[in-house]
This record gives C-alpha cells, sequence and structure tokens, in this order.
C-alpha cells in the first residue's frame, strides 16, 4: 500500500511538469485506449459512443481557433494597426495592408488562450473580430 501512494506521488508530480497541450494529448490518448470520454462537468468518466460516419471532430470542442480580423474602422486604424504589428510581428506596410484589406485573417491557428487574447487586445483597440475553431 505505501509503495502505490509513492507511486501515485510520483505520476503527480511527473504530470504537474507537463504543459496543457501536453496534457491535452495525454487526455485524448487514455480516452481512447481506455474507449471513454471525458465528462465536461467532472472527473466521472463515460463510456463513448461509437460514431457513426466520421464524425468524431465536429463532436470535439475545437482546441485551435483562427483569429479573422472583420472591420477596422477609419477612426482606429493606428491603434489596430500597432496591435496587429505586434501580434503578427508584420512589417508596417503589410500590417497596414492586411487592416485596410479586413475581413483578412491574424492568425490561422493559436490556441484558445491565446485567440482569446489577441481578440481582446484587437477589440480594445477598436477592431471587430472573430474566432473560428479549427
Amino acid at each position: 500500500m505505501v509503495q502505490q501512494e509513492a507511486n501515485i506521488d510520483q505520476l503527480v508530480d511527473t504530470l504537474s511538469q507537463l504543459s496543457v497541450l501536453d496534457l491535452s494529448k495525454l487526455k485524448k490518448a487514455l480516452e481512447e485506449k481506455w474507449d471513454v470520454k471525458a465528462a465536461a462537468g467532472g472527473p466521472m468518466m463515460m463510456a463513448a459512443a461509437p460514431v457513426a460516419g466520421g464524425d468524431a471532430a465536429a463532436q470535439e470542442e475545437a482546441t485551435d481557433f483562427k483569429v479573422t480580423l472583420e472591420e477596422a474602422p477609419a477612426d482606429k486604424k493606428i491603434a489596430i494597426i500597432k496591435v496587429v504589428r505586434e501580434v503578427t510581428g508584420l512589417g508596417l506596410k503589410e500590417a497596414k495592408d492586411l487592416v485596410e484589406g479586413a475581413p483578412k485573417p491574424i492568425k490561422d491557428s493559436a490556441p484558445k488562450a491565446e485567440a482569446e487574447e489577441i481578440k481582446k487586445k484587437l477589440t480594445d483597440a477598436g477592431a471587430k473580430v472573430s474566432l473560428a475553431g479549427v
């Protein structure tokens, strides 16, 4: 029993060192190996129902998002261009062209937290932004 507790403590320490992306991969691997699906409401596990037609990807929540600049009001363009340069690393001309050519994608794939942060920065600067799961 003592050995089992030591193993559990060691496992907890190991899992604590993993990144969020690695934890997500671990979750998916365990779901596949054990044929279960993690419940959204808590630690309870449920048996995964067979999916017909390969709609599994459509049923999973997106982990990466496409950030799209929908609209940039003329009186806010300078502030929006500054944020676009900060987020994308583009030069002034490229960022200006992107903002003036809205709707345009800012990032094709970003983790949810990063996508929401980018959206907040652009929205605070006066832009209209949309997120779409990829």
